[in-house]
């Protein structure tokens, strides 16, 4: 998996058996590998359309596959594995484009997403079968080929007694919402708003870092509520779900955008405008909960995952904003908050290799159930 937030490949090895809430995932290990600087500089670029070219994106694609191989490799190593012995490898790639709506093309309305990595490049370098292109056959049916995690958050979270929220703070915050012990059509998934995504961009362009730390400088300054109250005030908050999003909404133009206004608004500590970043992503998750879920289905608690988990400062905005709902890190049901999503890819994987649908058209919108992804084989080698 390698998200939104531009930070670089995590990778899990896992044995995954059984299918639906029948599965059986045990995670043997688990790697995370950061882009190097010129390579994170370019894939932002192709995630602009005003920057990209058509041979950046072409290069980059096979690019990816090689960096993706080498987090493979290193993962197996790790593991004390060689490489042969992997039976499947889930690859999502590199999200650069993502419009769920349809919009003309050449006179006709189309979505559409694009993801970097190329899956049959990375079956042909490592020799083991590859499923990736994971959102489009989701899309093709009217989805939105987003969120896919819901159907892994079901079938490994659901509790025969607690309604449950999994909120995943990657680049992008998205939900899902579990009743007690919910069938797959009472899922219900959405993208919340940004997750890490501004206040990465904030701690860039004020601190000179690719992150706010643990949240420690948004913690020392105030949230601009004024201002704060205008940045929840777009559009996209309002949608109802499925709705998906990405950097097309979040991402450069945004902070541009949330910079000007904090200035005409006269705020302009970095302390501040990370505090009120921070709040922002708690915020519209609120929110969205608020609006979208607690009136039919509140939750009994809000487990988290994903590189947020590790801002204290974003957690305990999130614990103010639900209370007395409880917020806590998915590792409290076994799960290791950083590996989620990325293991979650290799259950998705293993449910293709077996023919199973695993959108959820509860969440994307989709008009029926697909098997969801590419598969692409070497030459010799079987699946399983």
């Amino acid at each position: 998996m390698s998200g939104t937030s531009l930070d670089g490949v995590d990778a899990v090895l896992a044995h995954v058996e059984g299918t639906g809430r029948r599965l059986s995932v045990t995670s043997l290990g688990f790697v995370h590998q950061p882009y190097p600087a010129a390579l994170r500089s370019l894939i932002a670029a192709q995630s602009t359309p005003e920057r990209s070219s058509v041979g950046a994106v072409s290069q980059l694609n096979v690019r990816l596959a090689h960096v993706y191989g080498a987090a493979v490799r290193s993962l197996m190593d790790t593991a004390g594995q060689p490489v042969e012995a992997l039976d499947l490898i889930g690859l999502h790639g590199q999200t650069v484009y993502h419009h769920p709506t349809p919009a003309d093309c050449a006179g006709q309305a189309v979505a559409s997403t694009l993801q970097l990595g190329d899956p049959s490049t990375l079956a042909t370098l490592l020799q083991v079968p590859v499923v990736g292109h994971f959102r489009q056959a989701d899309m093709a049916l009217g989805g939105q080929g987003a969120p896919l995690v819901p159907y892994v958050d079901w079938a490994l979270c659901t509790s025969a007694e607690e309604a449950r929220g999994l909120l995943n703070l990657g680049g992008i915050a998205n939900l899902t919402v579990l009743p007690a012990g919910a069938a797959l059509t009472d899922v219900q998934a959405f993208d919340t708003g940004p997750g890490n995504m501004v206040i990465d961009g904030l701690a860039e362009r004020l601190l000179g870092q690719p992150f706010d730390a643990g949240g420690t400088a948004a913690a020392s300054g105030t949230i601009a509520n004024g201002l704060l109250a205008d940045l929840l005030n777009i559009p996209f908050f309002a949608q109802a779900p499925p709705r998906s999003t990405g950097r097309e909404a979040f991402g450069a133009a945004f902070l541009e955008d949330l910079l000007q206004q904090a200035t005409a608004a006269g705020v302009t500590e970095p302390a501040d405008l990370l505090a009120t970043g921070t709040a922002l992503t708690a915020a519209s998750v609120y929110q969205a909960y608020v609006r979208f879920v607690r009136p039919t289905q509140p939750i009994a608690a809000l487990w988290v995952s994903g590189g947020g988990v590790h801002n204290t400062f974003l957690l305990q905005k999130l614990a103010d904003a639900f209370a007395p709902v409880p917020v806590r890190s998915v590792a409290v049901l076994g799960i290791d908050p950083d590996a989620k999503e990325a293991l979650a890819f290799a259950v998705l994987a293993h449910e293709t290799a077996n023919g199973v649908p695993t959108n959820v058209p509860s969440a994307t919108g989709a008009t029926g159930r697909a098997v969801l992804g590419t598969l692409c084989r070497p030459a010799g080698r079987d699946v399983g």
